[in-house]
């Protein structure tokens, strides 16, 4: 009898730190709609800078425009790359492709041509897109909760301040060209 008891205890015991394990990895902390939705966009964002980026590289007769549409797909790209390793690690499924509705203005964008091509890139990837980015990733320092999220975005978020001032100085050349 007791050595029935003693491996039912046993049994009971093995059962229980099973039970404590598999609990113990559900609580793992789990990312925030906050911090997921910050991945997701963040990825959304990037991947529409980089592809109306490389139309304007390949489009625009402006050497700034070319040069700041080369920088945006060189940083957005590296950026790109290092959000998708962290959105893995935290197990959040990114996009590789901009949102149907970034597609839709890259689209419209690529219809144009000459100096209206590069004022409509300078202002709406230029200006807009980074006013944009620059307040989502001020959102993400100020609300998230994610250590390793939180840190990535104050960590980018000096280079995407650098972008707005560069896009509003673009604009402002752009801006003085004839309409064409």
């Amino acid at each position: 009898m007791k050595t029935k008891s003693l491996t039912f205890i046993a049994a009971a015991t093995v059962a229980l730190a099973a039970s404590l394990g598999a609990h113990a990895a559900d609580a793992s902390p789990k990312l925030s709609h906050q911090d997921k939705s910050f991945l997701k966009d963040a990825a959304e964002g990037g991947n529409a800078e980089v592809e109306a980026s490389k139309v304007a590289v390949a489009q625009s007769t402006s050497a700034d425009v070319k040069a700041f549409a080369q920088q945006m797909v060189d940083d957005h790209g590296k950026a790109g790359t290092e959000l998708k390793g962290l959105a893995d690690q935290k197990g959040v499924k990114v996009g590789d492709d901009p949102s149907t509705v970034k597609k839709a203005e890259i689209k419209l964008l690529s219809g144009r041509k000459g100096s209206s091509f590069d004022q409509h890139y300078a202002d709406s990837i230029g200006v807009k897109a980074h006013e944009d980015t620059v307040k989502l990733f001020q959102k993400e320092v100020d609300k998230g909760t994610d250590a390793d999220v939180k840190a990535w975005a104050q960590k980018m978020l000096p280079a995407l301040q650098h972008h707005l001032e560069m896009a509003r100085a673009l604009k402002a050349k752009t801006d003085a060209e004839p309409k064409s």
